[in-house]
């Protein structure tokens, strides 16, 4: 199995697209730049903000290869090869393994409910026909329909190459129990990362190893730099930074938060394009408003 240290703030990258919706890969090369110039630890190609749920399997190989090409090893590449069916995650995990990436973040099934059981087999399937890859558990209920309960995490944990969970349910109280049940893995480390933005730092301070950071598209350095601070033992500027994306993360209100980020990284000057429709509608008034948090933030040093 590859070995990646799963940690650090992890930018679920934009996918930037020309006005035809197809994928703009010049500006997703220059995106990728930006992120690890920044600090970014690794990059995520096609998770929430990346648009992985609206991209076919041809464009989520062009993405993957792009992404591959341009970091060269800098940094790790996750790649997020969940679907509805076992059968399709195995065939996009296989996709992700050839073209180089070094871990697959896999979300759960959606739309039809599923057991803790069917969950569970699910994992343990796909797991086995990529045994080289390590394998990071994506629970984000609000979106699928289907949670991954913490003592189902502590049965997958035992699975050699499953080796983390990212959180996005925003229950503090989740996080806690995924971060409980790694401990039970009798084989290596299993690492818990935050798919809440301003949970990260609590995260870290729970035991958790980072976070998977949609607003470090917009503000990189920002998030790196929460990671860093508290690594470094600085708890009162690692603070400043966690807080500093509060007003940021407000403009979600209303409206689909990964549209509101890349409306966000377009208003910057990057020509990352809209999202794909339908999911491309913000009303103008909201756009002011990320407009003027933007300019705040400028004003106070934050990129």
């Amino acid at each position: 199995m590859k070995q990646v240290d799963i940690k650090g703030i992890i930018v679920p990258i934009l996918t930037p697209m020309h006005e035809d919706e197809s994928i703009n890969t010049e500006v997703l090369e220059e995106q990728v730049d930006r992120m690890i110039e920044a600090g970014i630890d690794a990059i995520f190609a096609f998770g929430t903000n990346g648009e992985g749920y609206i991209l076919n399997g041809r464009e989520k190989k062009l993405v993957l290869k792009t992404i591959v090409r341009k970091v060269n090893g800098r940094v790790p590449v996750y790649a997020g090869t969940g679907c509805v069916s076992t059968k399709e995650t195995i065939e996009q995990s296989k996709m992700a393994q050839d073209c180089g990436a070094d871990v697959l973040s896999i979300i759960t099934p959606s739309f039809a409910a599923a057991s803790q059981d069917e969950i569970q087999r699910h994992y343990e399937t796909i797991a086995a026909a990529v045994p080289d890859m390590p394998v990071v558990l994506y629970n984000i209920p609000a979106r699928t329909g289907n949670k991954i309960e913490p003592k189902t995490v502590a049965k997958l944990a035992q699975v050699d190459n499953i080796v983390g969970a990212k959180d996005s349910s925003g229950d503090f109280k989740n996080i806690l129990g995924y971060i409980d049940a790694g401990k039970t893995k009798k084989n290596g480390k299993f690492s818990v990362l935050s798919g809440n933005d301003q949970l990260i730092i609590w995260t870290l301070q729970a035991g958790g190893t980072g976070g998977i950071a949609g607003c470090a598209n917009a503000y990189p350095h920002n998030m790196a730099m929460i990671y860093d601070e508290f690594m470094a033992g600085h708890w009162d500027e690692a603070m400043k930074y966690q807080n500093a994306i509060g007003p940021f993360r407000a403009n979600f209100a209303g409206c689909n938060p990964n549209t509101v980020v890349k409306t966000a990284v377009r208003l910057m000057g990057y020509n990352v394009g809209l999202c794909r429709a339908p999911f491309n509608m913000i009303p103008e008034a909201k756009i002011e408003a990320i407009r003027k948090n933007l300019e705040e933030n400028k004003a106070n040093g934050m990129w």
